[in-house]
C-alpha cells in the first residue's frame, strides 16, 4: 500500500449522531479543529436531518439517508474550495445534527389575568393553560435564525418565547371570539385549533410549526367562581319558603332523636323551631298560600332604581333615572349603552331595559339600513 492510499484511508471518518437526552433540538458534531475528512461517510437517521456548515457558509442540508461527503456530489464544495484531483485534503466545516421529530407535552399558560368583555358578566378576567408539541420544520432557518453557534441547542432555550407568542395569540383569540365565558369549556377544542393556526405563521419564521396545541382549563379569578357557586346554590334550593321549612323539619327531627344532647338544648331547640314554624303555616296556610280570609296588606311603596353604565371597559354610577334622562336628551346615553342596576341578571343595553327605553322614545330611531 502507498502513501497515498495511506493517508487517504486515515482521512476517511464517520459522522452520526444517536439522541438520548429527549430535549436536544440541535447537536453539533464534535471534531478537533473541525477538520471533516475527505469522503467522510454522513449518516442521517429518520427524525433527523444534518446541516452541512463550510467555512461559516450553509452549504448544504441532508435528509434522512448514508452520504459520502465528496466534491462530486456536493457541488457547492466543489465551488469554495476549487479542489483539484490530487491530494485529497480534510476541509475545515461543521455537521450540525436537528431532530426533526415532536416535543409533545411541553406546557404554556397565562402568568397574568387577560382581560374580556363577557356577553353576560361584562368585564371579566380568565386564566388559562394547557400544553402543545413543536418541531422542526425547516432546519437551515432554524440554525441561522435560532441556534446560530451553540453546540447544543435543547428545548428550554426556546420554551419561553414559544410560551410568549401563544399567550399573545390566545388572549387575542379570546377577545376576538365572543364566546360566553360559561360556553369556553365547550369549545376548548376549537379554540386550540384557531390559536395554533395563529400561531403557525409567526413561528414558521423559526422554521418551526405547532402539529397541536390544547387548552386544558379556562377558569375565573377565585372571587368570581365563588360568586357563580351561590348562584348554582340558590338555582337548586328553589323556593327559598319551602326550603326554609324542611330544614326545620329535619332540625326537629334530629332533636327528637338526641332528647338528652346538650342537656336538653336541643329539645328546647326544637320547640322553639317547631312553635315558630306552626306560627308561620298558620299565617299563611299548610303549603305556603295564605287563607281566603286573610287580609290583603298593602304593597310595599316603590323604591328608585340606580343605574350603572358599562364605558371602554370601566363602570360609572350610580345615577337616578332623571340622570340617565337627562343623559340621554345630551347624547352621552344612547340605546345601546350597557346598565345594570340591583337585580338586574347581568349587563343590558338601554334599550333592552323597559324601564329605560321610554327615554329614548322622544329622540327618533336609528336610520334604516340602506
Amino acid at each position: 500500500m502507498g502513501i497515498f492510499d495511506f493517508l487517504t484511508g486515515e482521512f476517511i471518518d464517520v459522522i452520526h449522531w444517536v439522541d438520548d437526552t429527549r430535549d436536544t433540538m440541535v447537536w453539533r458534531f464534535e471534531r478537533e479543529g473541525h477538520a471533516i475528512k475527505y469522503g467522510a461517510k454522513l449518516t442521517v437517521r429518520e427524525g433527523q436531518a444534518a446541516v452541512f456548515i463550510h467555512e461559516g457558509q450553509l452549504a448544504d442540508v441532508f435528509t434522512p439517508g448514508l452520504y459520502m461527503l465528496e466534491t462530486n456530489n456536493m457541488p457547492i464544495l466543489t465551488t469554495l474550495n476549487h479542489w483539484d484531483h490530487g491530494f485529497k485534503s480534510p476541509f475545515k466545516s461543521e455537521v450540525y445534527f436537528v431532530n426533526t421529530t415532536r416535543f409533545n407535552d411541553l406546557k404554556w399558560g397565562t402568568k397574568n389575568p387577560i382581560m374580556a368583555r363577557d356577553p353576560e358578566f361584562g368585564p371579566v378576567r380568565i386564566r388559562a393553560y394547557g400544553t402543545y408539541s413543536i418541531r422542526v420544520t425547516d432546519p437551515a432557518r432554524f440554525l441561522t435564525e435560532i441556534v446560530g453557534t451553540d453546540g447544543e441547542f435543547t428545548m428550554d432555550e426556546i420554551s419561553f418565547q414559544i410560551r410568549n407568542i401563544i399567550v399573545q395569540e390566545f388572549s387575542r383569540v379570546i377577545a376576538a371570539s365572543g364566546i360566553p365565558v360559561l360556553d369556553m369549556a365547550a369549545n376548548t377544542a376549537d379554540l386550540g385549533k384557531l390559536v395554533a393556526t395563529q400561531i403557525s405563521a409567526t413561528i414558521a419564521e423559526y422554521g418551526l410549526s405547532i402539529p397541536e396545541l390544547y387548552i386544558e382549563n379556562i377558569s375565573l379569578p377565585p372571587a368570581v367562581e365563588e360568586a357563580l357557586d351561590k348562584r348554582t346554590s340558590m338555582g337548586l334550593v328553589g323556593d327559598l319558603g319551602k326550603f326554609t321549612q324542611f330544614s326545620a323539619a329535619q332540625a326537629m327531627t334530629t332533636a327528637a332523636a338526641n332528647p338528652n344532647g346538650d342537656g336538653g338544648m336541643g329539645a328546647g331547640l326544637g320547640m322553639g323551631m317547631g312553635m315558630a314554624m306552626a306560627q308561620n303555616m298558620a299565617q299563611t296556610g299548610p303549603w305556603g298560600a295564605a287563607p281566603a280570609t286573610a287580609p290583603m296588606a298593602p304593597p310595599p311603596p316603590p323604591v328608585e332604581h340606580v343605574w350603572h353604565i358599562a364605558e371602554n371597559g370601566q363602570t360609572k354610577g350610580p345615577f337616578s333615572k332623571a340622570d340617565l334622562g337627562r343623559m340621554a336628551t345630551e347624547g352621552t346615553l344612547s340605546r345601546t349603552t350597557h346598565v345594570w342596576t340591583p337585580g338586574q341578571d347581568g349587563w343590558r343595553t338601554a334599550e333592552d331595559v323597559q324601564e329605560l327605553a321610554q327615554l329614548f322614545t322622544i329622540l327618533p330611531p336609528p336610520p334604516p339600513p340602506a
